[in-house]
C-alpha cells in the first residue's frame, strides 16, 4: 500500500518526537528488518533499484537487469548486452570511482554511464546517460583512489543524455 504525504507528514512528525536514543534504536530495528528481506540500504544499491525500475517501465528504454555481483565497473546490463555502470549520488559533487583495466587504462568498460541523482529523501530525482566517448571527454582523474569519476558539473552533464528527471520533487 503506497505511503500518502499525508502519512509521510505523520511520520516525520512521529520522528521528530523521538528521542535520540529511540532514534538510532528504530534505525537498528530497520536495519534488522531490511537484512531479513535481503534488501541493501546504500545509495548506490538504491539508485541501482531505482533505475532498474525506471528502465523496465519506460517502453523506450531497454529492460536492464543487475550484472552478477563482483562483475568490475559494471551494475547492469542489457538485453542486447550493452554494459551500464551506476554511479548514485544523493549531496555528493562526484560519483564514486571507475576503476582502469590494470593492463589497458583506456580500455572500454562499459557502453553508458548511469548518473542517477537522488534527492534528500532518496527519490529519484533525474538520470543522466553518458556513452564511452562522452565518459572520456570528461572524467577526472582521483589520485588517491587511482580511479576515474564524474564531477557534477554543468559541464560534465551537458554531454548527457537526461533519461529520466522528476517533474515536482518534494523532499518532505
Amino acid at each position: 500500500m503506497p505511503i500518502t504525504t499525508k502519512d509521510k507528514a505523520t511520520l516525520l512528525n512521529m520522528l521528530n518526537g523521538l528521542s535520540d536514543t529511540e532514534l538510532i534504536q528504530l534505525r537498528a530495528q530497520l536495519d534488522v528488518e531490511m537484512r531479513k528481506r535481503k534488501m541493501a540500504f546504500s545509495v548506490g544499491e538504491i539508485g541501482e533499484r531505482l533505475v532498474i525500475g525506471r528502465f523496465k517501465a519506460t517502453a523506450k528504454l531497454p529492460n536492464l537487469q543487475l550484472a552478477p555481483k563482483g562483475t568490475k565497473n559494471v551494475d547492469a546490463l542489457s538485453r542486447n548486452g550493452d554494459r551500464y555502470s551506476i554511479k548514485t549520488i544523493c549531496n555528493a559533487k562526484k560519483t564514486g570511482t571507475i576503476y582502469p583495466d590494470p593492463e589497458d587504462a583506456e580500455k572500454q568498460l562499459f557502453e553508458f554511464l548511469l548518473i542517477v541523482r537522488l534527492t534528500e529523501s532518496w527519490e529519484l530525482k533525474s538520470i543522466h546517460q553518458l556513452t564511452w566517448a562522452a565518459f572520456c571527454q570528461v572524467r577526472s582523474w582521483d589520485k588517491r583512489m587511482n580511479a576515474w569519476y564524474v564531477a557534477i558539473s554543468g559541464r560534465a552533464l551537458a554531454g548527457a543524455t537526461v533519461v529520466f528527471t522528476a517533474e515536482k520533487i518534494a523532499d518532505v
